[in-house]
């Protein structure tokens, strides 16, 4: 999973464009991008694509539902589980504890519906409210279904009353800041995905671009689009090279082969633990991105 992107679910145009967009993750959006007098609509039409088409794409599907507390989570289960969405992604997440309560909710669809328990993920938007912000470690432990952690910068800035979550240079507050560091911490703590959130000048490729290699860097292994022509900037950015997972993979074989001490040596510099899951992570992407190193 490296590209995560989002389509307006009220719009089959922009739905067809969404699956054959080369996404790893299409999610269908109930939430922000749909118009309050919409939403049913929307349900019908994300639904009804979802049921005829989901074998014209090879991305996962997800659907954004709207937050536990607009009181309308449930309408959107109730017409999306049928068709048997891969994952919901969850606008709003206070802590670890909505996990939960989603998780619950997925439970009885799942049965109503005749799906295993537990067949749908969920990824968790983590930064929209304060209390969120403060909360990236509740995920540790919060459901099997966890498939990652992501964060947004727009809904907090209205929580909080930022005017702007940029500077004038472009680089984030802060408090946005802060924000996108818990969310890295709390996947780490809870051994799931960080995924950087969405870049919204999507015209701007080489600022996107930058913006993923810096999130890469810093432990995001994936990150959201709001247009198809992100995507490939996207994948480029979260594919392990061939020279990285070449290395990675020389140093979990040189690991394997001392018999798996606390260090091993590699053309005469050291290697210890962390290095080795470390690249035990890489070639875990790189194989999920088709690499064979």
């Amino acid at each position: 999973m490296r590209s995560l992107l989002f389509v307006p679910g009220d719009s089959e145009k922009k739905l067809e464009r969404g699956f054959a967009s080369g996404a790893d993750v299409v999610i269908v959006d109930l939430e922000d991008s749909v118009a309050q007098q919409n939403k049913a609509h929307a349900r019908a039409v994300a639904a009804d694509f979802i049921a005829a088409r989901r074998d014209a794409t090879g991305a996962a599907i997800y659907v954004r539902v709207n937050d536990l507390a607009t009181g309308m989570t449930d309408d959107d289960l109730r017409a999306i589980i049928p068709v048997s969405p891969h994952g919901i992604m969850l606008p709003k997440s206070n802590s670890g504890a909505d996990v939960q309560h989603l998780s619950a909710k997925l439970r009885v669809h799942e049965a109503e519906n005749g799906l295993p328990d537990g067949a749908i993920r969920i990824i968790p938007i983590v930064t929209e409210t304060a209390a969120g912000v403060l909360s990236t470690g509740t995920y540790a432990g919060a459901s099997a279904r966890l498939a990652g952690l992501t964060w947004g910068a727009e809904d907090l800035s209205a929580a909080i009353g930022a005017r702007a979550a940029r500077d004038d240079a472009g680089r984030y507050t802060d408090v946005f800041r802060l924000a996108r560091t818990m969310t890295i911490l709390g996947a780490a703590a809870a051994d799931t995905a960080a995924i950087d959130t969405v870049f919204v000048n999507f015209r701007d490729l080489d600022g996107l671009r930058a913006e993923c290699i810096e999130a890469e860097r810093d432990g995001f292994t994936a990150k959201m689009a709001i247009h198809p022509d992100q995507v490939a900037v996207i994948n480029e950015a979260f594919t392990p090279s061939t020279d990285a997972a070449a290395h990675a993979a020389a140093v979990v074989a040189a690991f394997e082969a001392a018999g798996n001490p606390g260090v091993v040596g590699i053309d005469g510099k050291m290697y210890d633990r962390p290095h080795l899951r470390l690249a035990q992570r890489l070639l875990e992407r790189a194989k999920a991105a088709g690499l064979n190193p």
